[in-house]
């Protein structure tokens, strides 16, 4: 069920696809993958995901899925897709050019302290930008 949820965004559901193929998405696409599929599988299915990687064994899979929850990652902007897509070769977003591809906000819903999470990021980036601001320009 989770699995459906998450094939509902067209970039998911192209990597779970290329995965289930045995391709290998790359340290990016594995990336994203840990970093939306968290929300919506167990961390023993997600590790078992990854490990369909054939460049990714299950050490490199726990270490992956551990790190992306100690950091507590929120899934990544379609911007930030394309920048990790732009560093290696297989496609994360097989249709770049289709501006809601690669959009995981779109059609997944996340538990709501996903977007607490991001809104508290924003405020605070703010505050830093104002503060940043007012230091270089003396009263």
């Amino acid at each position: 069920m989770a699995l459906e949820a998450l094939r509902k965004n067209g970039m998911m559901a192209h990597l779970l696809d290329s995965l289930e193929e045995g391709q290998n998405i790359g340290h990016y696409g594995r990336l994203v993958l840990a970093m939306v599929a968290r929300h919506f599988v167990d961390e023993e299915e997600l590790i078992a995901l990854l490990q369909k990687d054939p460049d990714c064994a299950e050490e490199q899979a726990r270490a992956l899925v551990e790190q992306v929850k100690g950091r507590d990652y929120s899934p990544p902007r379609r911007e930030k897709v394309l920048e990790f897509q732009a560093q290696q070769a297989f496609p994360i977003v097989p249709h770049p050019e289709d501006p809601d591809a690669g959009n995981v906000y779109k059609d997944l819903q996340f538990p709501e302290s996903v977007y607490a999470h991001i809104s508290e990021y924003r405020e605070q980036k703010a505050q830093a930008h104002a503060e940043e601001g007012s230091s270089s320009h003396p009263g």
